[in-house]
């Protein structure tokens, strides 16, 4: 199952790593290794929140998440991504950005560097809203229970996680984007920059996980109608199979999977920089770290781990708003990757043993 899961994995592995060899030399090789590790760390929150989403859509759409999403994930995200950035915040067109990434590769981490407010501002509003949602929704299941509990009964206020979130926007706007290491251009308009950013990645998520929650509300009163069906063919002998997510649903469910895909790879393709600024090393390791996060998504879907261990989802979510936070304050301050990618490996890690060990108390108690 392990090696089934991971095949596509590990051959685009092989040739990305051989395209390294070929495109640079052995130095070249290891600099897409390290890359691919600093995408796994820290997207294995993207991971567990993936699963979460793509085990409530069909086998259809499933395929379609490993096929055309990480094609837009490895090429879009990872190439396309970096070069976009440069275009528009420099005012280029994309073949002259192209040729600038190539021939000038200072001079293209500088205009990357320069539009790292926005990018951080867009991400960090999407991410921020995704936790506020999860921590103020009262669940069956809660892992912190002493926090949770009082989250819960405050989420009953309407728009309230809209509110928070355009606080700390607010905040960072007025704090952080008045000092942003940005060339030129005025106090006011560094945080014009970081306002408008932020604000359309919370329009991004309202739009997007708007469309999603609505079409899913529909999946879920389709799912009651047939309910009686399926107790109904159970006591007759035959298995009643589960509705998931087709057509239009999981369209809108699968354009909010690229979307929140994509505010992950923000910290990853900002990060990359501080490893290389060549596009064609940066595009192959990122590319090759995608594809694990993907392939690892299907294997905790296969396996029902999200069901085993009912915490992990929790702590993915933490990881997201330790995350949210972290790429609005690297608006103005530098915060080395490590730091990140260990702050969702620790929260994960600890919610996993918090689920490893309720296992084990209602197994002794059974």
């Amino acid at each position: 199952m392990l090696v089934k899961t991971f095949r596509w994995a590990f051959a685009v592995t092989a040739l990305g790593l051989a395209a390294g060899v070929l495109y640079d030399g052995w130095t070249a090789l290891g600099i897409v290794a390290i890359l691919s590790v600093l995408e796994v760390s820290l997207s294995f929150d993207n991971a567990v929140i993936n699963a979460g989403i793509l085990k409530k859509m069909n086998a259809f759409w499933q395929r379609i998440f490993l096929t055309v999403g990480i094609v837009i994930a490895v090429f879009g995200m990872r190439l396309v991504f970096p070069v976009v950035i440069v275009a528009v915040s420099a005012r280029l067109s994309p073949w002259s950005a192209v040729h600038l990434a190539l021939t000038d590769k200072d001079r293209y981490q500088e205009l990357v560097t320069d539009a790292h407010p926005s990018i951080a501002a867009f991400g960090g509003m999407f991410l921020l809203m995704i936790f506020l949602d999860f921590i103020f929704e009262d669940r069956d299941i809660k892992w912190l229970a002493w926090l949770e509990r009082p989250l819960a009964k405050l989420g009953r206020i309407d728009m309230l996680s809209v509110c928070i979130a355009l606080i700390v926007l607010l905040v960072s706007a007025t704090t952080f984007g008045a000092h942003a290491h940005q060339h030129g251009g005025t106090h006011a308009d560094k945080a014009e920059t970081v306002l408008l950013a932020g604000v359309a990645g919370l329009i991004t998520y309202m739009v997007v996980g708007g469309l999603s929650g609505f079409f899913e509300q529909r999946l879920e009163d389709e799912e009651e109608r047939e309910q009686a069906a399926e107790e109904t063919a159970e006591r007759a002998g035959r298995p009643g199979s589960p509705v998931k997510l087709a057509g239009k649903a999981a369209f809108f469910m699968f354009l909010y999977l690229e979307v929140l895909d994509a505010s992950f790879s923000f910290d990853g393709v900002i990060g990359a920089f501080a490893i290389t600024n060549d596009i064609v090393l940066m595009a192959l390791g990122l590319g090759i770290g995608a594809m694990y996060v993907r392939s690892l998504t299907v294997y905790l879907v296969r396996q029902g781990t999200l069901d085993d261990y009912v915490y992990l989802e929790h702590g993915a979510h933490y990881a997201i708003g330790a995350l949210s936070l972290i790429l609005l304050v690297t608006i103005q301050y530098k915060i080395n990757e490590i730091v990140t990618g260990l702050v969702g490996v620790v929260l994960i890690g600890a919610s996993f043993w918090s689920s490893v060990r309720r296992n084990r108390a209602l197994s002794d108690a059974s």
